[in-house]
């Protein structure tokens, strides 16, 4: 019954020839595909703003931001296996309005921090690192070299 119904709209214009059958799964185009986030662990030694350069210049991206303490281990465990040292991530502590705040440098919500204790510091401008050793973050001058996380 279904395959002559679906034959008669077809010759009346109303379902396209090639229609799928309705059990059959239908595909989401990938343009509709929720896009996939990928990491880099760069071991040059770089400034943060040299990481950010390096990163947008390489990899169209990002210094990573990082959002769960799952994601945060990931990072951590993936940068170990790269470097004994503390990486930049995408995030620096500057005071606003009179206030000392943390942001990401890809204006994503802060909705996780995982510091050490004693930190961030709020002296002057600080970016932030991520330890490969304890997976906690400190906060550093921004002029030193590291390696670091990219985000594309």
């Amino acid at each position: 019954m279904w395959p002559c119904l679906l034959f008669a709209l077809t010759l009346l214009h109303a379902v396209p020839a090639r229609h799928p059958a309705p059990h059959q799964p239908q595909v989401v185009p990938a343009a509709e595909a929720p896009p996939q986030t990928h990491y880099a662990v760069v071991n040059k030694l770089r400034t943060y703003s040299g990481a950010q350069k390096y990163c947008q210049d390489v990899y169209r991206g990002h210094l990573a931001s990082v959002h769960s303490a799952s994601r945060n281990e990931d990072l951590r465990k993936l940068a170990r296996t790269y470097t004994r040292h503390a990486v930049w991530i995408g995030a620096f502590t500057s005071r606003k309005g009179g206030q000392w705040e943390s942001r990401w440098e890809d204006s994503s919500p802060w909705n996780f921090a995982n510091w050490a204790p004693t930190y961030p510091h709020h002296i002057v401008t600080t970016c932030v690192t991520l330890s490969t050793r304890d997976g906690l973050w400190r906060s550093r001058p921004c002029f030193q070299l590291r390696p670091f996380i990219c985000q594309y």
